[in-house]
């Protein structure tokens, strides 16, 4: 088997429904040799897609560099309409280790990426997770409280100083909002879609599941409406998989939405899983004390 490279990069981007600008995306942020474009996720109701990178810091750093600037061209938050929250065109870029690769190689890509995305796009920066300068903005969700539309008046404020930016006073981009720029461990984006259309029985799950509501820790979860199905939403993010695996989230999503009269009809998953996480999901519904062997893996070990 090749090596594995030492991160993955899943840039979020602010352009969901017109593939031939998320083409062009995918593309640039891949072009730099040894780079690997492993996934592209895009949801016209967000308005956003997800691109899962792998390759070495340095290629990984340019071939950012390279999405930045055609998202610049492409997307004008001023007309952006999504129901994902968003600060930027290019709204957060997570480095996350792989493999035996240490946190600290992650930390070290955001930090060569930031300076130079503010020096050459006029984008205020903001590092986040472990990267984070500011402990108290080390929470992406606290970053985008209040969205791209509520960050004319914050930046003002000095707490809110990012962390890199263009000379002179703090002020975000026209057009491309501000980014953040970060390092963490990996993230499942799943998302349960309800029989329903009411977003209030969408919203009422999420408060019960995440975290800060008292639920499932290590949960974030909002609820929206999809206007291209016609029904609700629940969207999750599991920050660590390892403090709630896949399955237990879903099977409180559903005793939640069943106490509420709706059920789950539909799952998604955003971008990519760890095979750890994947692997976990089989052993919990099959109800196996570990997860079985497999032909593959045994085959696998042979010279």
């Amino acid at each position: 088997m090749p090596p594995v490279p030492p991160l993955e990069c899943v840039p979020n981007v602010s352009e969901g429904r017109r593939p031939d600008v998320v083409a062009r995306l995918a593309a640039a942020a891949s072009s730099p040799p040894g780079v690997r474009l492993l996934d592209v996720s895009s949801d016209p109701d967000h308005n956003r897609s997800v691109l899962t990178l792998a390759g070495e810091p340095e290629g990984l750093v340019q071939g950012l560099l390279a999405l930045y600037e055609v998202a610049l061209a492409e997307i004008d938050l001023t007309r952006h309409q999504g129901v994902h929250p968003r600060v930027g065109a290019v709204d957060v870029v997570p480095f996350v280790p792989l493999g035996d690769t240490p946190m600290d190689v992650a930390v070290a890509a955001a930090e060569r990426l930031a300076p130079e995305v503010a020096r050459r796009f006029g984008l205020p920066v903001y590092l986040y997770e472990r990267a984070a300068r500011v402990p108290e903005r080390a929470a992406l969700a606290t970053i985008r409280r209040g969205g791209f539309e509520g960050f004319d008046a914050r930046i003002q404020d000095p707490l809110w100083a990012p962390d890199f930016g263009p000379a002179g006073p703090a002020r975000v981009h026209p057009t491309a909002g501000v980014t953040v720029i970060g390092a963490r461990f990996f993230l499942i984006a799943f998302n349960a879609v309800l029989d329903t259309p009411d977003v209030a029985v969408a919203r009422a799950v999420a408060r019960r599941v995440r975290e800060s509501g008292g639920g499932l820790p290590a949960v974030r979860a909002m609820g929206v409406y999809l206007a291209s199905r016609g029904r609700a939403q629940v969207s999750l993010n599991l920050v660590d998989f390892r403090r709630t695996p896949v399955l237990e989230a879903l099977e409180r999503v559903r005793a939640e939405a069943a106490a509420l009269g709706a059920r789950v009809v539909e799952c998604e998953l955003i971008g990519l899983m760890p095979e750890e996480a994947a692997r976990e999901v089989v052993r919990d519904a099959l109800q196996l004390p570990a997860f079985p062997a497999l032909i593959e893996d045994r085959l696998r070990a042979f010279p």
